[in-house]
């Protein structure tokens, strides 16, 4: 097995010393919990969404992540415009498609974003995975109704197809670059009983991403970290509302040595 343990307390250490400013266009539920865990993370969270200013944050910021939980038609103007910028830029673009599979709403406007920008990483559950590589797949509101395990050959085939890494998070995440697919075993059963859990891994993601260009093992990394994080929690909490400060708190507690004795990540395909 590959020991990855120390290039992920190098990533965590780098995030932390830089600092990066991570730009959110992020949905009305999960502002806050968001910006709190990217704080707790070491990074700078920033929440624009105007039209008339997103271009000019998204070119100076480490990463960009468009999440499309509240879709509005402005909104969607300000995530095209911000990935344009972005793209330009050499900023990475990270996409959480938020319930895509359970509207054409959010299923035409997660593939459009694909079809026209240059997405860096894309962070779902199994059923929002699936409804973009074109199964026929619905979505139960924003929750999955399948297993990582079904989504995980669909995922690695789109990753081929749009030369993005997939990351695709439940009880054990899987994420790929079409090559090398990696199992990232931390997390705990309670991160499900907390709204904006998933978007703050997303979040997780982008701040790594923003220190690291290798972008499969950076999304690996944050998910180690993150579930890690809900681990450390939930010796402490072991009801939705505490549990939620409690990996506030964990985020921030977790160091470079916690990473490298905690995190499992293992690779399952290399080609």
């Amino acid at each position: 097995m590959i020991d990855f343990s120390n290039d992920a307390a190098k990533n965590l250490k780098e995030l932390r010393e830089k600092k990066p400013l991570i730009h959110n266009i992020t949905n009305y539920v999960v502002m806050n919990f968001t910006a709190n865990s990217l704080i707790a993370m070491g990074a700078l969270p920033v929440m624009a969404h105007a039209e008339n200013e997103v271009e000019e944050m998204a070119s100076i910021a480490g990463a960009l992540v468009i999440n499309i939980g509240t879709l509005s038609d402005p909104w969607i103007r300000a995530m095209f415009k911000a990935g344009h910028a972005a793209n330009k830029n050499g900023v990475p673009v990270i996409l959480d498609p938020v319930g895509s599979g359970a509207t054409r709403l959010r299923t035409e406007t997660s593939k459009r974003l694909i079809d026209e920008l240059d997405i860096a990483i894309i962070r779902g559950n199994a059923s929002e995975v699936l409804s973009l590589a074109g199964e026929d797949s619905k979505t139960k509101g924003v929750d999955s109704i399948h297993s990582v395990e079904d989504a995980a050959q669909a995922a690695v085939e789109l990753s081929l197809e749009l030369d993005t890494v997939i990351a695709i998070t439940g009880p054990k995440d899987l994420v790929t670059d079409g090559n090398t697919v990696y199992r990232v075993n931390n997390g705990h059963e309670l991160m499900g009983k907390v709204t904006g859990s998933g978007c703050a891994a997303t979040t997780a993601i982008a701040a790594f991403a923003a220190v690291n260009k290798k972008y499969a093992e950076a999304a690996a990394f944050a998910l180690g970290y993150y579930g890690l994080a809900g681990q450390w929690a939930a010796m402490k909490h072991t009801s939705p509302g505490s549990f939620r400060v409690g990996l506030l708190d964990s985020l921030y507690e977790i160091g470079g040595a916690d990473l490298k004795t905690g995190m499992k990540l293992e690779v399952l395909h290399e080609s």
